[in-house]
């Protein structure tokens, strides 16, 4: 038999290991997948049952896991683990993923002792940290340095856990030098901590034990714009005559259900919001508010004013106030001396026994006035109470009590129902 010359050896073999015919000419450019290769990438790896929708993205939420999920890929930058069965947060898996910019592990079942003093020490990158409920709000510390290399980290949440004022220090927060808003809600702290930074906007302190506020726990908090203390422990003396100096920006304050029984003396110049509904708060004297000319909304409902002891100058300088709430009081007349530009007034549940004209004199930018659950009868609206009040334009309700004839009444742009 005649053998091939050796020369087309070659071809023979590579006709032989081919699976099918040979390729077209024009077809060996790069873009075209050569053997062994694939036309589509290799997929990216993700932990088992969690999905990746990004490169950077793992998102774990969830799924009952118990142990901390390995083969999370390097480049993950948002990691959510919330909703899990997860006690302890290991370093070495951890310390991987240095490129995290958010790490989400609300609810869970994680404990101090799940939570070991270097756990974020690599984590220089984190913007976002949610750690709130967790071991049945157990974590009652934050070990020293655990927070000390997040730079970058702007949102931190701790609420609903047990910490108290020895579980945190001065270096605690100290060195989180982007840090926006600290959320410390429902915890057992008794004083606002120390070393708070000054980017810090917004710092919620509600739902604590907190007695006294220190004005020296402030000075590194100094851009700090909302300060929410709601239903702690302040009574008469909780809040002295300049605690709150130095933050001289602060908008806003929350000093709901706190045992107040007087406005805080001293409070910051340019305050925009006083919240203090739910207080003991039982008379208004003429410089009381003369701290705060800027308040352009101020919520007093539900304390226990009196009309004899709410000065008629006790509004004088709240020449920008817009937004008045004295529902819920013990009120019998409206207050006099009522800021001009006010455009809702909410007097609802108070002990209202005649409207006069004299006190809404002048208020023609007034949009929003409740008068609901109060004494008042027809015979009780002196001539010419409703003549200035020509922007009013929200339904109001009245009690059902009123007789008939007062849905009836001539009141100029008011709709009032039952």
């Amino acid at each position: 038999m005649a053998t091939l010359p050796p020369p087309q050896w070659p071809s023979l073999l590579l006709l032989l290991l081919l699976p099918g015919p040979l390729p077209l000419s024009g077809m060996d450019d790069a873009a075209f997948p050569h053997l062994g290769e694939s036309s589509r990438p290799p997929p990216r790896a993700c932990p088992l049952r969690c999905s990746c929708p990004r490169a950077d993205t793992v998102d774990c939420d969830g799924l009952d896991l118990r142990v901390f999920p390995d083969n999370i890929t390097r480049a993950a930058q948002h990691l959510s683990l919330q909703n899990n069965q997860l006690q302890e947060l290991p370093y070495n898996e951890l310390s991987r993923l240095s490129g995290l910019r958010t790490l989400n592990l609300h609810n869970n079942l994680i404990s101090s002792e799940g939570l070991p003093d270097e756990a974020f020490e690599s984590l220089t990158q984190l913007q976002h940290i949610y750690v709130a409920q967790n071991k049945n709000n157990l974590i009652s510390k934050v070990p020293r340095g655990a927070l000390s290399r997040q730079t970058q980290l702007r949102e931190l949440y701790l609420q609903h856990n047990q910490l108290t004022d020895s579980g945190l220090d001065a270096t605690t927060f100290s060195k989180l030098h982007s840090l926006e808003y600290l959320d410390l809600s429902n915890n057992q702290l008794t004083t606002v901590p120390a070393g708070l930074p000054r980017t810090l906007a917004i710092l919620h302190l509600g739902r604590n034990r907190i007695r006294q506020v220190e004005a020296a726990r402030l000075h590194g908090a100094r851009g700090l714009r909302y300060l929410l203390l709601q239903h702690n422990q302040l009574g008469s003396s909780g809040l002295p005559a300049g605690a709150l100096r130095p933050l001289r920006g602060l908008h806003t304050l929350h000093l709901y259900g706190n045992g107040l029984d007087h406005v805080p003396p001293a409070l910051p110049r340019r305050l925009r919001a006083l919240v203090l509904p739910h207080n003991r708060v039982a008379a208004l004297g003429p410089r009381d508010l003369t701290a705060t000319p800027g308040l352009a909304e101020l919520n007093l409902a539900y304390n226990r004013l009196a009309s004899a002891r709410v000065h008629r100058r006790a509004f004088r300088r709240l020449r920008a106030l817009r937004s008045l709430d004295l529902a819920g009081n013990q009120l019998t007349r409206l207050p006099m001396g009522l800021p001009t530009g006010l455009r809702t007034l909410r007097l609802q549940r108070n002990q209202l026994r005649m409207l006069e004209p004299e006190p809404l004199a002048c208020l023609d930018q007034l949009r929003d006035l409740n008068l609901a659950h109060n004494r008042l009868r027809v015979g009780d609206i002196g001539p010419g109470t409703w003549h200035e009040l020509q922007a009013l334009q929200v339904r109001h309700t009245v009690p059902r009590a009123l007789p008939s004839p007062f849905l009836r009444y001539r009141v100029p742009n008011i709709l009032i129902r039952e």
